[in-house]
This record gives structure tokens, sequence and C-alpha cells, in this order.
């Protein structure tokens, strides 16, 4: 596994990739990494030749500045399950910075918050600052295939649009979502949730199971 943290070197790399003719799959991640960005990385390895994850924690998605603070950071471990997740020799690659601090950036503007019916309880410019990074790690990676769980649909849906109105070399792929035994999605946020929080959240995912109502 090779880990770069500048984009000029992650550029170098995944054109030299292309240039011998590998096709490159992309894991866009903001770490805590868990069984589901694993699935992701396993697809992408089943379909490409070169893997890029990239390890961010995008702060321009996030409304409260105490939303951000908490969010997990686990780079060192992360790093450890990329390396864990299987043979990549030297065809995966990780970086953790695509931007400056504080990044003062024109942002897509698509359309897709209020008049297609999402947002539901996201902060104002979430999707906003999603499209934004997303952009920017596809210009980094260049022609690509893109690997995104279904969890995350309204995200999904955001992405697609956004490669498609800039007109992106990239082939957005949705992945299945990955679940708890008790039918939870895994998410890098439920280690956040109180034990009563974490029991109340299985009913999200009851209409969809075998033993659910009809």
């Amino acid at each position: 596994m090779e880990v770069v943290e500048s984009v000029a070197a992650c550029r170098a790399v995944l054109d030299r990739a292309r240039a011998a003719g590998r096709v490159v799959g992309l894991v866009p991640t903001m770490g805590a990494l868990h069984r589901g960005h694993t699935s992701l990385v396993d697809r992408a390895r089943a379909e490409c030749d070169v893997v890029a994850v990239s390890i961010f924690v995008n702060p321009l998605q996030f409304g409260d500045p105490e939303d951000i603070a908490r969010y997990p950071r686990t780079l060192e471990r992360d790093l450890l399950v990329c390396a864990e997740s299987g043979p990549m020799s030297s065809s995966f690659r990780a970086w953790t910075r695509c931007t400056r601090r504080g990044p003062r950036l024109p942002r897509p503007r698509l359309g897709l918050r209020r008049e297609r019916g999402l947002g539901g309880g996201v902060p104002a410019g979430h999707f906003d600052g999603v499209a934004t990074v997303v952009a920017k790690l596809f210009t980094i990676a260049g022609p690509c295939r893109a690997y995104f769980g279904l969890k995350d649909f309204q995200q999904l849906a955001v992405v697609r649009r956004m490669a498609s109105e800039l007109s992106l070399p990239v082939e957005v792929i949705g992945c299945p979502i990955v679940r708890e035994p008790d039918g939870l999605a895994l998410s890098s946020r439920n280690v956040r949730l109180s034990a009563d929080e974490r029991q109340a959240a299985t009913v999200l995912s009851r209409p969809w199971r075998p033993d659910g109502p009809c």
C-alpha cells in the first residue's frame, strides 16, 4: 500500500496507472472506516486495476462547528484497515488532504436541495459542500470509477448529477448498504449513539427486513 498526501503526487500515481492501460477505482471517504467502506473497496478491487481511497473530513458539509469537532478521526487505524482489506501490493493509494484548511472554493449550484425534495434534517449548504469537495476529488483522481454506498442515497443522487452537469469523466457506482445483524446500517457516526439511541435506530430498517412489516 502506498500513502500519498499531496494532490500532485496522487495525480502522478493515477496518471501513470492509466498510461499503462489500467482502470482506476476511487473510494471517497471521511475516514473512521468500517465494513461498509471496505465493501466499497472490495467492489472497486473486483472491477478496477488500481484502487484509490481518499480520507478527508470535509468541513464544507457540516453546519455545526461542534458536529465537525466531534466527528471521529482515526487516521492510523484507517490506514491499517486499508492495508488489511486485501492483497493490494502497490495498487492501493490513499491521500489525506485535498484542500487547504478553510477553503474558499466555487461551489456547484445544481438546484438539488429543496427543488427535488432533498434535505430532510441536513444543515443548509450540506449538499453544496458535498458536491464541491467530491468535484475536487474527481478532478484530482481523473478518469475513474467512483464507488459510494446507497446508505447515503441523497448524496449519491447529488454526486451523480454533479458529475453529469460538469461533464466529469467519472462513472459513479452505487453499492449495497452493509448492516449490523439487527439491521442498523453501518455508519461512522454510530459510535456517538447512546445505548437507547442505538436500539431506537434499528426501527429505520424494519420495513425492509425479512421479518419486518409488509
